[in-house]
């Protein structure tokens, strides 16, 4: 008869501590998913200059931006180097090359890309910063930083070799 009782009686579940974790973690999971953001870059690879040379009128200007160990070099890939820029005594000089950038700008306002050619040893920071050079003028209006796209259509490949190395 013992264990025709134990059949018969009901247990209790009390969830009252999982309904009270899950008051909790709900909107402590949604308030982080708000903060939470992902930052995307659209980069495309560098365009090929050779090809039906012929059919197409030549662009102007065809920037570049060559980051090397020792200095930055910004190049008409039509005509060459156009500016060579030393490092300072912390590295590159990402300003130097931001208000060079500008002054392009300014002779040729309906460029808008820009390609980065990078050293097989660049540091992934170089390389963002000189992203950053490339594609923003940051400057204040009314004393509030404000943001101005300078070349934002970014390309990505690698640099020649440097010729100051003595490379072919």
């Amino acid at each position: 008869m013992s264990s025709r009782k134990r059949r018969g009686t009901d247990a209790d579940l009390d969830i009252t501590s999982f309904m009270n974790l899950m008051v909790i973690l709900i909107p402590f999971l949604l308030l982080n998913a708000v903060f939470t953001q992902v930052a995307v870059l659209q980069v495309s690879l560098p365009k090929d200059g050779g090809g039906a040379a012929g059919n197409e009128p030549k662009k102007p200007l065809v920037l570049e931006v060559m980051v090397y160990a020792n200095r930055l070099i910004v190049a008409d890939r039509q005509t060459g180097p156009l500016k060579t820029i030393a490092d300072g005594a912390d590295g590159h000089d990402f300003k130097a090359l931001n208000d060079y950038l500008r002054e392009v700008k300014t002779q040729h306002p309906t460029i808008t890309e820009a390609t980065v050619l990078l050293e097989q040893e660049t540091s992934y920071n170089n390389l963002i910063q000189t992203m950053d050079a490339v594609r923003i003028i940051q400057s204040e209006v009314n004393g509030k930083p404000t943001k101005y796209a300078l070349f934002p259509d970014v390309g990505i490949g690698d640099a020649p070799m440097d010729p100051a190395k003595g490379g072919a």
